[in-house]
């Protein structure tokens, strides 16, 4: 369960320090941002608990995974009926090649990031699964040549 929480500078360092190293000790954390580290432990936990800090993770290497293949795929369905579009999603959240997904205005219904091993891994992904799906008509594929710019938090 989510509270409120106002957030004010000192939570905004807080967040931006996490987002760059997550794995920070708490005194780190509370020397950095100038705190005790019981205010800062009481903090963190509001923040968590408020949601404002979601998850913790670890940012890997997707090539030195094995998974060389990226693309961003866009969807069009054939019409948005409430039932097919909920089996899309639901199957979409079930497949580990999607690294996200949104839906999105304009031409395309959907937006997803995939990744995979190579081309034919992810030609099988399209013909198993994608064209499979009642409520998709179409998808472009626009095949990810180098990464500009990965972001790994937001500017708080």
């Amino acid at each position: 369960m989510t509270s409120q929480i106002s957030i004010d500078d000192r939570d905004r360092k807080i967040v931006s320090i996490l987002q760059a190293d997550s794995r920070i000790s708490n005194a780190d954390l509370a020397e950095r941002t100038g705190m005790s580290t019981s205010a800062c432990w009481r903090r963190v936990k509001a923040l968590e608990e408020a949601g404002v800090i979601a998850r913790y993770g670890a940012v890997v290497d997707q090539e030195k995974l094995g998974l060389g293949f990226h693309a961003i795929v866009q969807v069009q369905l054939n019409r948005h009926d409430p039932e097919e579009v909920s089996q899309l999603i639901r199957a979409i959240e079930a497949r580990p090649e999607v690294q996200e997904c949104y839906a999105t205005t304009g031409e395309a219904d959907y937006h997803m990031r995939v990744v995979c091993e190579d081309i034919a891994t992810y030609n099988a992904f399209l013909e198993d699964f994608l064209f499979r799906q009642v409520a998709v008509r179409a998808a472009q594929t626009n095949v990810v040549l180098k990464n500009v710019k990965r972001a790994s938090g937001l500017s708080v």
